[in-house]
């Protein structure tokens, strides 16, 4: 027996729940193309996006240590990967579209540009009089504009939703703008999963790098509610954390913040009698949520991360240098526009200098940044 795109969106239309996005309701893509003959439209947007240069460079770009530190941290590849795998767990548990969720988790960070945040905070700065710079808005550019692989249109003309999902990516550090998408309506519930799908993913990973690293001393997690309960529950001694228990520990973690989404985002959808995908969207906040404890354990995890990762004088460092290579590619690309490729330079005459400098740098990898930056200041480079 075949299964065809009818058949798929048949079996997904019996199986989702009501407030699920069904890919046979989608909107539509900007550009009119043939549908895959056994692929939903969500499933070929998955593919799209898979097959992108904007993708492979993530293998290559700084989650929390910068790629030349090690090859056992995570890089924003790696990241937008444990991304998806969570956020399909949350979609199967709750009955929503796993496709459409795990579309949006791989797209989520396209458009970040090398160095973490400390990079995007920098090319939002330099962009300010500019145009202005956000990795949401720049992963939806590169979605709709930048990658260039079809002959009837720029981008890969995804569907609304997954435009949508894009777009309106919200997580504690990343706060959108989605003009165009209904910024009065809340994205599918697909799309909230993503948003805590991203913090679940990070808030585990970093500090399980972190403890890799050695930047977190184990006993330090016994400061963290959370941590040292789970510790305790386990009969795992945080002040004794060896390479096998912190394995344990961290996957423990990564299922309890699962587990309680899954249990408190459905008890949310019961008590406001969600019923239907216009429900979802007309409701004045998220739906998918952490249960109020879990969300004030996990502030606390976040805080701690923060004031003894994120702020360790080895990851300052790391942000004092991405800062200052950022600033003076930037300098001198405007400063003298020839030392850019022929293809930048032709954007630079079609969309301003300032906005092909910054497309060209936010597609940049850490390796890529260095090694430019070494070709144009250091006398010795070839």
């Amino acid at each position: 027996m075949r299964y065809t795109r009818e058949k798929l969106m048949q079996l997904e239309d019996a199986a989702l729940a009501p407030y699920a996005m069904r890919s046979a309701d989608t909107r539509g893509r900007a550009f009119s193309e043939p549908e895959s003959a056994y692929r939903t439209p969500f499933q070929k947007d998955r593919d799209r996006v898979l097959h992108t240069t904007a993708f492979r460079r993530l293998e290559y770009k700084t989650q929390v240590f910068v790629n030349y530190e090690g090859d056992y941290y995570r890089t924003r590849l790696t990241h937008t990967l444990e991304v998806a795998q969570v956020a399909r767990s949350l979609a199967r548990a709750l009955g929503l579209n796993e496709d459409l969720a795990e579309v949006v988790a791989l797209a989520h960070d396209l458009g970040h540009p090398p160095f973490g945040h400390a990079g995007e905070e920098v090319l939002a700065e330099l962009m300010k009089d500019h145009g202005g710079f956000d990795h949401n808005r720049q992963s939806l550019r590169i979605v709709t504009w930048l990658e260039r692989r079809y002959p009837g249109f720029r981008g890969l003309n995804l569907t609304w939703e997954v435009r949508e999902g894009i777009v309106k990516h919200e997580t504690v550090y990343d706060v959108p703008s989605a003009e165009e998408y209904h910024p009065e309506l809340q994205p599918t519930l697909e799309a909230q999963i993503v948003n805590l799908a991203d913090e679940i993913a990070y808030n585990a990973h970093d500090l399980d790098d972190g403890l890799r690293s050695g930047l977190l001393p184990p006993a330090a997690l016994a400061r963290v509610e959370i941590l040292q309960g789970l510790g305790d529950e386990l009969g795992i001694s945080l002040d004794r954390l060896d390479e096998f228990d912190r394995r344990v520990f961290i996957r423990e973690l990564l299922g309890w913040m699962i587990t309680d989404v899954i249990s408190a985002s459905d008890e949310q959808l019961q008590k406001e009698n969600i019923s239907s995908l216009e429900a979802v969207r007309a409701f004045p906040a998220k739906l998918v949520r952490y249960s109020p404890q879990a969300e004030r354990q996990v502030a606390s995890l976040r805080n701690f991360l923060f004031e003894n990762l994120y702020r360790h004088f080895h990851i300052v460092r790391q942000v004092a240098k991405a800062r200052n290579v950022l600033e003076r590619l930037f300098s001198a690309y405007s400063a003298m526009p020839e030392m850019l490729p022929p293809g930048v330079q032709q954007a630079a005459d079609e969309e301003g200098l300032h906005r092909a400098i910054c497309d060209y740098m936010a597609g940049m990898t850490d390796r890529y940044a260095l090694d430019e930056y070494a070709r144009i200041f250091d006398p010795y480079s070839r």
